[in-house]
């Protein structure tokens, strides 16, 4: 028999979002944010610093794919395209057109998402499977066209010589400080989407696309939207990988190890969630700080790691964690029934 809930007349409804859980891990994400600002001059040394960028780089590809991937339902394998395109366009915009670094790096994001555009409307007459693979093929188009292209440096790449006069520490400091903001503003950027009226579309999307279109919600507008957001993200990430290793080339910025690397990040993070690709992502690298240097095994560890999470926690470590109870960035809304003193609420059984 399962319980059925019947409310007195007096009952009144509460409707609520957020609350202590997400006032305190919102409480708590900021004072690690503080921490990582700060930590530079303290703690870190220059070689954990730059390593740090590469953490940032990564919460904001799992974010943005995440965002298509989960809430879009857009299944891209080919967002190397956009890193690729990022890191190009950041040396060219800082080298050729003389922007500064910080300006560049944002510019080549606003670049990506421009091109995302055209591309959608070719990619968008795919649908599943097919979709997944024609995003491939454009990343695969977009790395050829970068080889052939004169002024990019052929297969050998290119370097980024903005930095010509700049000391080490400085340098060092200005990539991680945009890093860090870009990785704030960009997780943010997500949680105020999601909380809009396009976000409560994306969560019914999420659900179910038929149902969602049958309700009225232009499942194709915000399927490009967040396709255009996400690759304007992966071209953010691609420029401040760039300005951090200094050095281009097609092989690593076009390399589709960075769609693994996303999907891993969001599958045990969580999908469908904002918290859970920043959990994926801190997993990520700690696992690739620890186990990098055992080659082949970095690799086969990854893999159990995956395995073991998708049979142990379908929802991924944050689904285990909160248990759909705690949200840091509270999103939907949860309805408590509140009743006067003189009410009461009654339970029937069926």
């Amino acid at each position: 028999m399962s319980p059925t809930t019947t409310l007195a007349p007096s009952t009144t409804l509460k409707v609520v979002r957020g609350g202590w859980p997400s006032l305190t891990g919102g409480g708590v994400l900021a004072a690690v944010v503080v921490f990582l600002a700060a930590a530079p001059w303290f703690v870190f040394s220059p070689g954990d610093v730059t390593n740090l960028v590469t953490l940032f780089a990564l919460i904001i590809l799992g974010t943005t794919w995440n965002l298509m991937a989960g809430y879009g339902g857009l299944v891209s394998i080919g967002q190397q395209a956009f890193i690729g395109a990022g890191g190009y366009g950041v040396i060219k915009l800082a080298d050729v057109v003389g922007l500064p670094i910080p300006v560049a790096v944002v510019a080549a994001g606003v670049v990506c998402a421009a091109l995302a555009v055209p591309t959608s409307f070719l990619l968008f007459r795919l649908v599943g499977g097919y979709f997944a693979i024609g995003t491939w093929v454009v990343a695969e188009v977009f790395k050829l066209v970068t080889q052939e292209l004169p002024g990019f440096g052929g297969g050998s790449g290119l370097s980024l010589t903005a930095f010509q006069g700049v000391d080490r520490v400085t340098r060092i400091a200005t990539v991680y400080y945009l890093a860090l903001v870009l990785a704030v503003l960009v997780v943010l950027a997500t949680y105020v989407l999601m909380r809009s009226r396009v976000g409560l579309g994306l969560t019914a999307i999420r659900d179910d696309s038929v149902a969602a279109a049958s309700l009225g919600v232009a499942v194709r507008r915000s399927q490009r939207l967040v396709y255009v957001a996400a690759s304007g993200g992966a071209g953010l990430a691609g420029a401040l990988i760039a300005v951090n290793g200094l050095r281009v080339s097609p092989d690593s910025m076009f390399s589709v190890q960075y769609t693994a690397f996303m999907i891993f990040i969001v599958v045990i993070g969580g999908l469908g969630t904002i918290e859970g690709p920043i959990l994926g992502a801190v997993v990520f690298f700690a696992l690739q700080q620890l186990l990098d240097s055992y080659g082949t095994w970095y690799l086969i560890a990854l893999g159990a790691v995956a395995i073991a999470v998708v049979l142990l926690a379908p929802r991924g470590l944050w689904g285990l964690l909160a248990r759909g109870r705690y949200e840091v960035f509270p999103v939907g809304h949860q309805v408590y029934p509140q009743a006067s003193p003189q009410a009461a609420q009654s339970v029937d059984f069926d």
